[in-house]
């Protein structure tokens, strides 16, 4: 059975609550679809969240490795399209810490790509009626960080793995010039996503055994 791993982040910048962790942790705990889904609560630091991920990569052996963030501003669920070697933070992380203009890695490529099937996870979301496009740009904040790090970790590996951020949700409260999701709305998008990524993984199967089994030459 594939294991899918999910991640979401702890709150900051002053927030009682980060729906990105929400909504994994109620998807990892109501999800009965064929595969397993865990999930694991990052900080958010420059430093350790990546760690905290890649050891839950190492620890769990998933197939798929969906990470999370929110975006709040964003009206819609935005699964990433690339990662950026950059860090650039407009605000402190959890821990003080405020890297501006800093490579994440000055010996890896200036971007990475998400391995996720990123357009039909939009195309799955749209046709529920749930608010989707595909998003060019994660931020240079941990979100990136962790995303890119997660796809350098992933490069020798056929795991699909990427990141999706989600907009606020209506439970926080934060006003009507903030745009938001229900949480119900979040964790249904999320599993859209997983469901989508794994019919993807068994396409991959698919066209491996198919690859494998075919002559190297015509008879």
């Amino acid at each position: 059975m594939p294991h899918v791993l999910l991640s979401g982040f702890e709150p900051f910048d002053g927030a009682d609550a980060n729906p990105s962790w929400d909504a994994v942790a109620a998807l990892a705990d109501s999800w009965d679809g064929p595969a397993e889904v865990s999930a694991v609560r990052l900080p958010v630091e420059f430093a350790r969240a990546s760690s905290y991920l890649l050891q839950a990569v190492k620890d769990r052996s998933p197939d798929i490795v969906i990470a999370t963030g929110v975006a709040q501003g964003r009206r819609h669920v935005t699964p990433e399209r690339v990662a950026l070697n950059l860090d650039d933070a407009r605000i402190p992380d959890n821990a003080g810490a405020r890297p501006v203009e800093t490579p994440i890695d000055p010996e890896a490529p200036a971007a990475l790509w998400s391995t996720l099937p990123v357009s039909r996870i939009v195309e799955g979301l749209t046709a529920a009626t749930i608010p989707a496009r595909v998003s060019l740009s994660a931020g240079a904040y941990v979100c990136n960080h962790t995303f890119f790090r997660l796809q350098a970790a992933d490069a020798p590996t056929v795991r699909r793995s990427g990141f999706i951020h989600v907009p606020a949700t209506t439970e926080m409260g934060l006003g009507e010039d903030v745009p938001t999701m229900p949480l119900a709305t979040l964790i249904e998008a999320l599993r859209i996503a997983v469901a989508t990524t794994l019919a993807t993984l068994e396409d991959d199967q698919a066209c491996f055994s198919s690859s494998v089994r075919r002559p190297a030459h015509p008879s």
